[in-house]
């Protein structure tokens, strides 16, 4: 009885999500900060310690995504930033994997800021965006994972 409650639970969930990919992902400790520096900066100490930080240099800025605690004090960033991490490895070839992620945060109005590296994407939310984030993550049929 009981597996075939699941199983029509399992069943509902493909209606409600036809074709959509499920992830699995994780939420990284701490506030985390967006910093945009002058494309000529060098890239200072403090933005490639912690867990995750993420450096991006174009001919048009140095971005900078790290913990909001390593900021130094002289600089500020606008927002702080909840960081989800998908859990991949996700091979090249499969398609839809981000837009799994960020389409049910857009229905909701949530803005995001992405990053992809060779393995998994990250998806960064405003601090206050949190819980219906959240929300809308587990709605879509993914699921959040404890731990490190």
């Amino acid at each position: 009885m009981e597996e075939d409650k699941k199983m029509a639970h399992h069943e509902n969930e493909k209606k409600q999500h036809p074709g959509r990919q499920q992830l699995r992902f994780r939420w990284l400790a701490g506030a985390y900060a967006i910093v945009r520096m002058d494309p000529e900066a060098t890239v200072p100490d403090w933005a490639t310690k912690g867990v995750f930080s993420s450096i991006t240099r174009t001919a048009d800025e140095l971005s900078i995504v790290c913990p909001a605690d390593n900021l130094p004090a002289n600089l500020g960033s606008q927002s702080r930033w909840c960081c989800f991490k998908l859990e991949g490895p996700f091979p090249f070839s499969q398609t839809g994997v981000l837009l799994a992620c960020i389409e049910p945060l857009s229905h909701n109005g949530i803005p995001i800021f992405a990053i992809s590296t060779y393995d998994t994407d990250y998806v960064l939310v405003e601090e206050e965006f949190t819980g219906v984030a959240q929300q809308a993550l587990g709605a879509a049929g993914h699921a959040l994972i404890s731990g490190d």
